[in-house]
């Protein structure tokens, strides 16, 4: 059965870095779709109805009335939804479709979640489901920015590390100048960090999201050089 699109009105859009908006789509009356945390939805403005562009939920599956999206000034759809989509304007919404999802049953698992720049929203949503529902999942993120100027959802991530002690959010940075003042972690993502956090080989499950050259790069680490099986590693490429 096709999936039903359904226009909704923009309830909220807010800036969470210069270059990047959450946008809150309201459900309209009536409207109920079952959906998981980790998918992602299609969106396109009335106007243009042939360019659409898929955005992964930040949102979770608890939040229900809306859909969260977070998006980066990049490409047409990016451009026009960070300088120009405001609350109350309305987008078309084709409902949540994807398998990058977190892997909550059975307990006990350990989600190690591996993000570069935007990747990081649906780590959000892993968060705070795991968080709400008091889950017995470890959850950890590893998250690539370029300087401490990028870092999406730091306030809310260092507030869900107070509310659930399964979580962890760590940061590295990896174009600050040798004078910024930054005591946390400089250079990329690489094997070595990673296995700093892989105490449960097993029982892990390696999620990365963000470029083709970073999900990429994971996956050989985590494949072949971690010798982790495949049913351990979920990709999304963003281009």
């Amino acid at each position: 059965m096709a999936k039903k699109i359904v226009e909704m009105e923009i309830e909220s859009a807010k800036m969470e870095l210069p270059d990047t908006k959450t946008l809150r789509l309201k459900w309209p009356h009536g409207y109920d779709v079952e959906f998981k945390t980790g998918q992602f939805i299609t969106v396109y403005f009335p106007d243009s109805p042939k360019y659409k562009r898929a955005y992964s939920l930040s949102s979770c599956a608890l939040d229900t009335g809306h859909f969260e999206v977070t998006v980066k000034r990049e490409g047409k759809m990016g451009t026009r939804i960070v300088d120009w989509a405001e609350a109350g304007h309305t987008m078309f919404v084709i409902p949540p479709v994807g398998k990058f999802l977190p892997v909550f049953d059975p307990p006990g698992k350990h989600l190690l979640c591996i993000a570069g720049g935007s990747g990081v929203t649906p780590f959000r949503g892993f968060a705070r489901e795991a968080t709400r529902s008091k889950l017995d999942t470890d959850i950890t993120i590893l998250y690539s920015v370029r300087t401490t100027n990028d870092i999406i959802f730091d306030e809310e991530f260092r507030q869900l590390e107070q509310d659930n002690p399964r979580f962890n959010f760590y940061v590295t940075c990896t174009r600050l100048k040798p004078d910024d003042t930054w005591n946390g972690r400089r250079g990329r993502i690489n094997a070595e960090w990673i296995k700093e956090h892989i105490h449960n080989p097993a029982n892990t499950i390696v999620y990365a999201c963000g470029t083709n050259e970073l999900v990429e790069a994971t996956e050989h680490l985590v494949l072949n050089e971690l010798k982790l099986a495949k049913e351990q590693m979920k990709t999304e490429k963003w281009g």
